[in-house]
């Protein structure tokens, strides 16, 4: 499989894996405006020369939208192949040119946030990248995980920020705290805001505009995280009707 890298040459031309609509829509728009931004940090978008989802998108960890203390590695924010690709190797393709375009910028290591039991939805798979090299650093409530590859003899400092492990915010009623770096807010996050009001639930939305505020996020995953009366919910991206069940079950 040939790979290609997005660059701000040819970025407004090709598509996104995650989201391959037309241009205008609002997932592409808003995602593809986040990364020209993120590729003045140093982040990575290589895909695969196919329709679908079959990707890794990296950062260096000082700029990751996430927070993490790694210093001298690199931060992976998504590792996507999706099921019509499996087990074809192209998840450990993606990986080594990861491996070695961070040895290239000397990095001293690789870390990505994972689960710490079984694959869950929008997270990698604990299995494979143990399998893969990597030791957990990091662990926080209620299930995530800091995976760590070291790169020639790296031994950082990986944690989790302090924060990121309390799992609780101020807000009353359902509240979201989410960026743009995963298209699929952009569409569901006003989706839920339509659904709470059409059924009379409390609901705040809390956009991540700067890497320095998603660094202090109440969450470890901060592409989305739920919290209702303040305590997490959930990190998965909720249809409106998941999170109208949700509701019901809160004793709405």
């Amino acid at each position: 499989m040939e790979l290609t890298t997005l660059t701000p040459e040819n970025l407004a031309q090709e598509h996104i894996c995650c989201a391959i609509s037309n241009a205008a829509d609002i997932q592409v728009a808003s995602k593809k405006a986040w990364l020209a931004e993120r590729m003045k940090d140093g982040l990575v978008f290589t895909k695969g020369d196919v329709r679908g989802k079959c990707f890794i998108e990296y950062i260096p960890a000082e700029y990751a939208w996430a927070p993490v203390t790694a210093p001298g590695c690199m931060y992976i924010d998504c590792l996507w192949v999706s099921g019509q690709f499996a087990g074809q190797g192209i998840s450990s393709l993606l990986l080594d040119e990861c491996i070695r375009d961070s040895r290239a910028k000397g990095k001293t290591g690789i870390v990505v946030l994972s689960s710490q039991k079984k694959k869950l939805p929008f997270l990698s798979d604990p299995a494979y990248l143990k399998h893969k090299g990597f030791t957990e650093a990091d662990a926080a409530a209620p299930y995530f995980s800091l995976m760590y590859l070291p790169l020639d003899g790296g031994q950082g400092n990986v944690r989790f920020r302090t924060q990121s492990g309390k799992q609780s915010v101020t807000d009353t009623g359902f509240a979201v705290y989410y960026s743009h770096q995963c298209p699929f807010t952009a569409k569901y996050v006003p989706l839920l805001a339509q659904t709470a009001a059409s059924l009379g639930v409390e609901f705040t939305a809390h956009r991540f505009e700067t890497a320095a505020q998603a660094q202090n996020a109440p969450s470890p995953f901060t592409t989305f995280s739920l919290f209702h009366n303040g305590a997490f919910v959930t990190h998965e991206i909720l249809s409106e009707k998941k999170f109208a069940a949700l509701c019901t079950s809160a004793g709405r």
